[in-house]
């Protein structure tokens, strides 16, 4: 039931549009009003229970509001007595509906001056105020309907009086679905003020079981039935039974944990282990153990694991099972046989479509009533529809049931046939157990459905299709058999039905678990602080959390941000509830739309047999989308649901969209957001991309993505080595740049750029090790540029120096010295280059480029590295030139660890009676005598010798070679 209390304005609100009170801020209001300390005193206190609903006027006035259960025990029942009641207000009319009388209660109240909130007091004196009018709703009773879970609703009854909590286990179409919540309510098992939830698994389902409550109760929807999903909400002030998806629980529990006003919560269909289901199903029993709440609980489903869920619900396993068993007729099963096919002859029987058209054929000729098929997804249901088209008889309609469908579409398909004619109804799973369509006599099972699969290898979740457990054929089987006998035909061998699953496996094990995570964070408890009935796999969750860190949605320590709290206002995958709530107001809009078209089915018609066909850019499918552009591709029913999608997404997102049209060229940085791990730089060659994550990713080379340098891959397959890029969008490195700046590192290095054979400042912006761009351009002066230009000498082993006469000659002469006197440096090529920061880089400092290295004098940079005691003495013991005692001057020449030599014509020698030396007479000079030609003729350590012993041969082959010379006997003189 909707209560509603006083904003003071004549307005009311919700309890579900209401905001709540901060627990700690209610324990510690109760500590004033109690005079009380502890949290163990105050759940004692009479006021009542953990938490309340208050209007958001009163939020910080209002400690709480208590309300009353029925059927208490004798015990509780006497400290009841003085428990005060505070009762929501009801607006007057002149006239009240019929079965919705006020009641009057005489309770204590006490109003508090100061505000216009009202406050429940237990002292004595406090005043009594006019009592409160709640609206109980009107009171129900259905006259016996002949389904068979009614014979079971009394023991449901003792069951839940008893243990609070029960499984009820029925066949489908058994109404356990429609009738229990209804005889629940008549069962007087609630309080007044107290309303029935129950948790179906798809909106479809939802909207039909809350539509046949309220046919069988000859009322419209909203009146004592409603239902809300995530798109619509139907709950009207008397509505005392809630059919609710999933989802919808679960914002409702993170909202306030004790669901003021809910007295039983119908957890329906369990079997098919849906991932929000099950979560919601945990956080509730995790409030119940934590909080003391005191919710009914009940399982149903028509193949429950009942050990199971027993031991899950009560540890003991004492969960009282219900069973009904049902008046379901034999249903005669026939399996599939593959026709006999010559070698080499092609099979298009075994085509899904045509293999679902052939028994469809066989099963109008054979048996009577309608025909319920199962297939995967709704591709496949198009596709079996257009061939079986063509065998079926005119008075036989045929109708697609899914959830990705309209309303008139699906309320179409849950029609009952006209008169006269036979119809067939093609659905995916969802009329396995959380619908039922009326008229089936036959079932024809695929054996297939798509379900979500992830990876944790590579990060992403797959719709994959895949077998059903034998308890899902059965359920489906099951359907056949509820007007009459009837028939199952199953399109797999029974040889193959036995190694199938016994039962669905849970999604909490397979699927992306960032929504489960960012839930628990919200919780405020960890993985292992909550169970389920399967425990996550940890590898999985922690990677999720990494997600959910990068997304930032939650902090360095695991703890929700206020990013992730208005992530989880938005019913989205994490990852798209990141893009729309980071979404600049100009991008809103875009970022709706792409949200809508991610999470739906593809708008692009995929030529039959040729997916990789479909063009990859999202940024063209948001163009036509949001201009209706014409383009042939575009399925015009599917682009227009998204649109009506996003401007869903963009209300409950509380944002405003300042651009009514979408923004092609900001869906790579939009998708960005939301897929910060897939993004993607190019390689060399044309549609060949790294990912983020380091995976080898590719897209056509025809693609409009190929050339691109960097993309955001939005849907992904393949392996490591071969991830096909499905659906992505260019980005450009300035908006990578902005929006991962936090992870983004800037590079400052000084290297030397051959192609400009000079040194550069390269700044380089990276994220991880992908870069992204960079500049270059003349470094400023300092120790980078210095360092360049060093490690640019030390690459080239020295010959980047502007070497010249006078430096290879000093080098050479402290080379001599060093071989004669270790005292002197060691400046061998190794040695100088090893210390090059010692002597060449003090000499570098403020230099910016080659030019300024040339410019460099190095002799004076070499001479300056020796020590002072040394070079003083350099000139002396190794001189650049030596006097001959001819009086002639002429240079030395070092060679090393080599005596140093003079060279030159023998007629430059002539009149030298001493022979020329070094380090002061130490070292005598090589003396190589040269022709008039500059031919080598004689080299010798000591003149005086030479010119006494073989000068006289050298003088006769020299005159005779060279007689216009002078070639004197005895040259000393």
């Amino acid at each position: 039931m909707a209560h509603h209390l006083s904003h003071g304005i004549g307005c009311h609100r919700s309890v579900h549009e209401r905001k709540f009170v901060d627990s700690r801020y209610r324990r510690a209001r109760h500590a004033r009003l109690c005079g009380r300390r502890g949290p163990r005193q105050l759940h004692r206190h009479r006021l009542g229970r953990r938490s309340q609903a208050v209007p958001r006027a009163t939020d910080r006035r209002v400690p709480r509001l208590c309300r009353s259960r029925s059927q208490r025990s004798a015990r509780s029942r006497s400290a009841e007595a003085a428990r005060l009641r505070l009762h929501p207000v009801r607006p007057q009319r002149a006239c009240g509906r019929r079965g919705m009388a006020p009641r009057r209660m005489a309770q204590g109240r006490s109003i508090d001056r100061h505000h216009d909130g009202v406050v429940g007091a237990h002292h004595s004196g406090a005043e009594r105020s006019q009592p409160l009018r709640r609206h109980p709703g009107p009171r129900v009773t259905l006259a016996p309907t002949g389904l068979p879970v009614e014979a079971c609703i009394p023991q449901l009854v003792d069951a839940l009086s008893a243990r609070s909590r029960c499984i009820l286990v029925a066949p489908p179409g058994s109404g356990k679905t429609t009738l229990a919540p209804i005889r629940l309510l008549e069962s007087g098992l609630l309080g007044d003020n107290e309303r029935i939830v129950m948790l179906e698994p798809r909106k479809l389902a939802a909207r039909a079981a809350a539509r046949r409550m309220a046919q069988l109760l000859g009322e419209k929807v909203g009146d004592t039935v409603g239902y809300q999903t995530r798109d619509e909400r139907i709950i009207g002030a008397g509505t005392r039974i809630e059919v609710l998806t999933e989802g919808v629980l679960t914002r409702r529990l993170q909202h306030d944990p004790d669901l003021p006003g809910v007295g039983v919560v119908i957890f329906d269909e369990v079997h098919e282990r849906n991932l929000p289901g099950d979560l919601g199903l945990a956080l509730l029993l995790h409030a119940q153990r934590s909080l003391g709440t005191a919710q009914r609980v009940v399982l149903m489903s028509a193949t429950p694991d009942t050990e199971r869920w027993s031991e899950y619900l009560d540890n003991d396993g004492e969960v009282p099972v219900v069973s009904s068993d049902g008046t379901l007729f034999p249903v005669d099963i026939d399996w599939w046989h593959a026709p006999t096919v010559r070698k080499g002859q092609r099979r298009d029987s075994d085509r899904l479509e045509n293999k679902v058209a052939d028994t469809v054929f066989r099963a109008l000729r054979e048996t009577d009533g309608d025909i319920l098929v199962f297939l995967p997804g709704i591709g496949e249901i198009r596709r079996a529809i257009e061939v079986s088209s063509r065998v079926v008889d005119p008075n036989v309609d045929l109708f697609p049931l899914a959830g990705a469908l309209s309303q008139a579409e699906q309320d179409a398909a849950l029609a009952p046939s006209r008169p006269g004619r036979r119809r067939i109804v093609f659905s995916t799973d969802i009329a396995e157990s959380s619908l039922t369509v009326d008229g089936v006599r036959v079932v024809i099972d695929s054996g297939l459905a798509r379900s979500p699969r992830f990876d944790p290898n590579t990060g992403m979740s797959k719709l994959l299709m895949g077998n059903v457990s034998r308890a899902s054929a059965d359920q489906r089987a099951g359907r056949a058999g509820r007007l009459g006998p009837g028939r199952a035909y199953r399109l797999w061998p029974q040889a193959e039905h036995r190694s199938r699953r016994a039962h669905i496996e849970p999604e909490i094990l397979q699927v992306d678990l960032a929504g489960l995570a960012l839930e628990l964070a919200a919780w405020g408890v960890g993985i292992d602080e909550i169970r389920f009935l399967d425990q996550p796999p940890r590898a999985t969750f922690d990677q999720a959390g990494e997600l959910l860190t990068m997304l930032e949605a939650l902090d360095g320590d695991g703890r929700v941000t206020d990013r992730g709290r208005a992530m989880l206002a938005v019913p989205l995958h994490p990852r798209l509830a990141a893009m729309v709530v980071g979404a600049h107001d100009t991008d809103v809009w875009t970022a709706c739309l792409l949200a809508a078209l991610l999470e739906d089915r593809d708008v692009v018609r995929a030529p039959a047999g040729r997916r990789d066909d479909i063009p990859e850019d999202l940024s063209w499918r948001i163009e036509c989308i949001d201009d209706l552009a014409s383009d042939d591709r575009i399925d015009r029913r599917a682009a227009a649901r998204v649109r009506e999608q996003a401007r869903d997404i963009l209300r409950r997102s509380e944002r405003t969209a300042t651009s009514g049209s979408a923004r092609p060229n900001r869906v790579g940085s939009l998708l960005l957001r939301a897929y910060p791990d897939r993004l993607a730089v190019r390689k060399t060659g044309a549609g060949q991309f790294q990912l983020r994550t380091g995976n080898a990713a590719w897209v056509p080379k025809e693609s409009d993505l190929a050339d691109e340098q960097f993309i955001v891959a939005a849907d992904v397959d393949g392996d490591r080595k071969n991830t096909r890029v499905r659906l992505g969008a260019a980005i450009s490195a300035d908006d990578i740049t902005d929006l991962l700046a936090e992870h983004v590192t800037v590079k400052n290095s000084v290297t030397w750029d051959r192609e400009r054979n000079d040194i550069v400042n390269s700044i380089e912006w990276r994220l991880d090790g992908m870069k992204l761009r960079d500049v270059r351009q003349k470094p400023a002066p300092g120790p980078d540029a210095t360092a360049a230009l060093v490690e640019r000498v030390r690459s080239t082993s020295l010959q980047a120096l502007p070497w010249g006469p006078t430096a290879e000659s000093l080098v050479e002469r402290v080379r001599f010295l060093h071989s004669h006197d270790p005292r002197w440096p060691d400046w061998t090529n190794k040695a100088l280059i090893a210390s090059l920061d010692e002597w060449l880089a003090p000499y570098l400092a403020g230099c910016t480029s080659k030019s300024d290295l040339d410019n460099l004098d190095l002799s004076i940079v070499l001479r300056s590295g020796l020590p002072y005691d040394l070079g003083a003495h350099l000139d002396e013991l190794a001189p650049v030139h030596v006097t001959l005692s001819n009086g002639r001057q002429m240079r030395i020449t070092y060679r090393g660890d080599d005596t140093p030599m003079l060279s030159a014509r023998a007629q430059h020698f002539f009149g030298t009676s001493v022979h020329p030396s070094i380090m002061n007479g130490a070292v005598p000079l090589v003396v190589e005598l040269l022709s008039p030609a500059d031919r080598p003729i004689q080299l010798t350590s000591d003149l005086p010798t030479f010119w006494a012993g073989t000068w006289s041969e050298v003088r006769k082959d020299m005159a005779g070679r060279y007689p216009k010379h002078d070639w004197p006997v005895n040259p000393a003189t």
